[in-house]
């Protein structure tokens, strides 16, 4: 069988195929790009999406969750919720059973126990972007650092409080003008971000952590999250694609 799994994401919809257990491809869109090149009268139709410009459409089964996962209207396709996407793809990748699962993403984060191969309990802090990847993809966007070397900054960090994202930006405002170094204000970005994770963390203390999402590729935030947990990270291969991998492998794991 082969299967299509859709995260469809604030900011990226992320797309992993299978052939029963073996991976066949994983890409990714802007989520607004993909809208608007999958809409339809009739809903959203991935066939549209040029990624599979070069590729049969010949999928057997459909499943999608995320944000938009409502919005994928394809005959035939399933939906599932996000925790237990999260659940079976990182249950998948580490081949852990009894973890806590960090999703990092755009605009949310997800806290996930997993006892025995099966959701336990969780958590959601959806209210508020500051401790999200959205936060730190703006405060690199204003101090002219790419996203993939913010993650490279660690050392002395510069306070920041980051009660809120935009009252966060402000606080790099000030600081600039003081005349702080952009890497402190990087490092303390990551740190931010890491202290507003850890109340959420603690609430499932596990003898694993797997982190997922965007920010699974920031080291800085890794660093600070088992510095203050006391327990190493694990990040599985393709973090990113993590709730596309659980949408696509439903059919063969336990997570319920």
């Amino acid at each position: 069988m082969k299967t299509l799994g859709v995260d469809v994401g604030s900011r990226y919809v992320k797309l992993a195929a299978y052939s029963g257990d073996e991976p066949v491809f994983a890409e990714m869109a802007d989520t607004i790009a993909f809208y608007t090149a999958c809409r339809t009268p009739a809903g959203l139709d991935l066939r549209r999406l040029d990624t599979f410009k070069n590729r049969p459409f010949d999928f057997d089964r459909i499943v999608s969750t995320g944000y938009g996962r409502y919005n994928v209207k394809l005959s035939g396709a399933e939906v599932i919720s996000e925790i237990r996407a999260h659940a079976l793809g990182a249950t998948y990748q580490t081949g852990l059973s009894d973890f806590t699962l960090l999703d990092i993403g755009g605009q949310d984060t997800k806290v996930i126990r997993v006892r025995a191969g099966e959701v336990d309990d969780f958590v959601m802090n959806d209210k508020c972007a500051a401790g999200s990847g959205r936060y730190l993809e703006n405060i690199s966007r204003m101090l002219g650092v790419p996203p993939e070397e913010m993650g490279n900054h660690s050392q002395n960090p510069v306070e920041l409080s980051v009660t809120c994202a935009i009252f966060g930006e402000s606080e790099v405002i000030g600081n600039i003008a003081e005349g702080v170094a952009i890497g402190r204000i990087c490092a303390g970005a990551n740190l931010s971000v890491a202290q507003r994770l850890v109340a959420l963390v603690r609430r499932f203390p596990s003898p694993a952590y797997v982190v997922t999402g965007g920010v699974a590729k920031n080291g800085a935030v890794l660093e600070f999250l088992s510095q203050k947990t006391g327990a190493a990270m694990t990040v599985p291969e393709h973090p990113v694609f993590n709730g596309a991998i659980g949408c696509a492998l439903m059919h063969t794991a336990r997570v319920q």
